[in-house]
This record gives structure tokens, C-alpha cells and sequence, in this order.
């Protein structure tokens, strides 16, 4: 893991901010604050986050934690232009100030268009979202310009061929995704390398499923006895490789603050015997029929049945793959309680239109009903 690229990144670890830590429904500020102030103390300065993050709490957090508290030039700041937030290229300017103002911050550091697939590229082709984003570069607006993607090699290749102007390129990566044959984190990776474009990672420890693994897994890296933990694995995996010059994780308490600055800030890509026992994870996990959600949560916000799908998604996989028989009391006490059921989805097709991970959400939760509500 190298970073020639952008001189004002200081280490090639940075914090997500999707899934900060949060009390009573709002974003627990006098806790970001010390993960942040821990953070930076360290020598880490980069940021992520989107207009779309927690219900838009994300970027006001950013503001409270971070813009209104340490001078600009300390500081890198990511954010993104997200197709639920604009419909033409008149709305992207004033959506544009709008995030500079809830950031508290006159410039963004990195500007990536949001969640690139095939659908999604070609409307913001249509809202000339990309040629708005380059005049707003060269403006001083934005220092960076780059796009985060979720589809196929070919497609990432397409966009790359189209707007060589790309700086950047955020990708889903991890040890599980690398060979996975509908994410194609390898592919995508030496897409990135053949176009000489420096790779951002997200999701490296995968939602969380690669912290708490099921007990199979999980002996693979007891039996190193090496006092890492299985994020350390995870996010190390991602850093082994010459192109990623940042890898993001959304940490949302300080326990994991600790952890992942305990391995980054001298930072050492897996040995041998670590990337073999990472292979034999993978190995387990392609014999489970998990469901990948990552929890990104995209899904959500236009349900209509407002079915809160990410967390029926998890509960499914606790019960069938980690052999969590609590799942149902939670499943019919907590998280339907007073949200809807899958056996509830109308198939309107909004979650599949959206999600990154081009899940078939409607064929899964009828799974998830014949689990749950027999």
C-alpha cells in the first residue's frame, strides 16, 4: 500500500463516517469527538462521508466534530453526489452549497460521484452531473474529482474510457468480494491499475461481517495465536495491495477506534501465514449461503412497507449461518415490532433499483419470511 498520489493525505487509513456512534437516534457528538480527536492525535486525517449518511447527521457531525474544531488545511475531506438528491443538473449547485454549509468547510478535498453502476452513471450522463463536478474542480470547489462504484469490471472500465478526469476511483474491496464473481473486487482492482487510478477501499471488513465470524472461521485465526484482531485481518488484506492508497473504515464506537489504530499507524501487510488462513476464511464462507448486504442502509428511506431490510438481512444470516436461535424474538419483538415484515414487501422494486450490491431484496425476503414467520 503506497500513496504518491495526494500529498495531503498523511496515512492511508481513514475514518468512515456512515456509521458513527449514536444515542437516542441522533449522532453521539461528545463520543465522535474523542474517536476523532484520537484519530488525529495519531497522525490520521482523512474523512468520508455523504449527503445521504444518516439521514444527512453525517455531514452536521462532520461540522461539530471536526470543521468547527481543527483549522481546514489539518484535515481531507470526502464528500459525494448521490443520485437521490438531485434529478437534473440545475439542483446539483445548490445541493453542492448545501454540503459545504452543513460541513462547515469552503472546499471539499475529494468530490466522488456516488455509487456508479450502469443505471446510475447513465443519469448523471444525462444531468451532465460529471461535466458540473469538473467545473466546480476548477473553481477551487473541489481539489480531487473521482467517483465510488458498485458494478461489474466492464462498466468501471466504460466510465474510466469515457472521463479520463477521473483522479480516483473508491471500490468495494475485501478478502471475501476478491474472488467473489458477481462483486468482482479482483477485476475491478486491476481495472483501476490498468488505467493508472489510485483505489479508495470501502467496506473492508464488509458491513461487519468479517469481525464476527461463525466458529469455523473464527478458529482459522485463533489458531495463529497472533493477539490481532479479525478486522486487523480484514483491513490489512486490503492494504497488501501496491494500488489502494486509502482504505476507509466506519467505525462507530472507540473500542474499534483503538483496534484499527493499533495496526494502521504502523501499518504491516499480511505475511504468509496470515494470507493463507485469510484464504481458508474465504474458503468457509463460499461453502455458507449468506446473504452479502452490507448495511449500507440505501434501501431503507423510500420503503414504502418501511421494512427495515439490512437489519431482516442480518438477522437471517445470524440464524442460518451462526447459529443464533435468539434471532427470532428479535426478529418479532424488536425489529417488526413497529416496522414491516418481509413477508410484507410489495414488490415495488425501489430497494433492488438502489442497492449496491445489485441484490435480488424482494426474492430474499421471502426467504426470510419462511424463516421467521412460519
Amino acid at each position: 500500500m503506497n500513496n504518491p498520489f495526494f500529498s495531503e493525505i498523511k496515512k492511508n487509513f481513514g475514518f468512515g463516517c456512515m456509521r458513527l456512534p449514536m444515542k437516542n437516534g441522533k449522532v453521539d457528538i461528545e463520543q465522535t469527538k474523542q474517536m476523532v480527536d484520537m484519530f488525529m492525535e495519531n497522525g490520521f486525517n482523512y474523512f468520508d462521508t455523504a449527503h445521504i449518511y444518516i439521514g444527512g447527521m453525517s455531514e452536521t457531525a462532520i461540522r461539530e466534530t471536526i470543521s468547527q474544531r481543527y483549522p481546514r488545511e489539518s484535515f481531507v475531506l470526502t464528500n459525494k453526489l448521490s443520485t437521490h438528491c438531485f434529478n437534473s443538473q440545475e439542483e446539483i449547485r445548490p445541493l453542492f452549497q448545501e454540503q459545504l454549509k452543513a460541513c462547515g468547510v469552503e472546499y471539499f478535498d475529494f468530490y466522488l460521484m456516488h455509487a456508479q453502476d450502469g443505471a446510475i452513471y447513465e443519469k448523471f450522463r444525462r444531468c451532465k452531473a460529471y461535466e458540473t463536478a469538473l467545473e466546480l474542480k476548477a473553481e477551487g470547489k473541489i481539489k480531487h474529482f473521482g467517483i465510488s462504484f458498485h458494478d461489474k469490471a466492464d462498466v468501471l472500465e466504460r466510465i474510466l474510457t469515457d472521463y479520463p478526469q477521473i483522479e480516483v476511483v473508491q471500490i468495494q474491496f475485501n478478502y471475501v468480494d476478491y474472488d467473489d464473481a458477481s462483486v468482482e473486487g479482483r477485476k475491478i482492482y486491476e481495472v483501476c491499475e490498468k488505467f493508472g487510478k489510485p483505489a479508495i477501499v470501502m467496506e473492508p471488513v464488509k458491513g461487519g461481517s468479517l469481525v464476527n465470524l461463525p466458529e469455523e472461521a473464527q478458529k482459522v485465526f485463533d489458531n495463529l495465536n497472533s493477539g490481532m484482531s479479525n478486522a486487523s485481518y480484514a483491513i490489512r488484506f486490503t492494504g497488501s495491495f501496491p494500488n489502494i492508497c486509502m482504505i476507509l473504515s466506519g467505525m462507530s464506537d472507540m473500542a474499534q477506534m483503538k483496534d484499527n489504530i493499533s495496526f494502521m499507524k504502523d501499518f504491516k501487510p499480511l505475511n504468509d501465514i496470515e494470507m493463507k488462513a485469510v484464504q481458508e476464511v474465504c474458503q468457509i464462507f463460499r461453502s455458507m449461503s449468506m446473504i452479502p448486504c452490507t448495511s449500507c442502509r440505501y434501501c431503507t428511506d423510500g420503503c414504502p412497507m418501511n421494512i427495515l431490510i439490512p437489519d431482516l438481512f442480518s438477522c437471517y444470516n445470524l440464524k442460518t449461518t451462526f447459529n443464533n436461535w435468539n434471532q427470532d424474538y428479535y426478529y418479532s419483538n424488536v425489529l417488526t415490532r413497529e416496522n414491516g415484515k418481509a413477508s410484507e414487501c410489495i414488490k415495488c422494486g425501489q430497494c433492488e433499483e438502489i442497492c449496491p450490491q445489485h441484490l435480488k431484496i424482494t426474492e430474499m425476503l421471502e426467504d426470510v419470511a419462511k424463516e421467521f414467520e412460519h
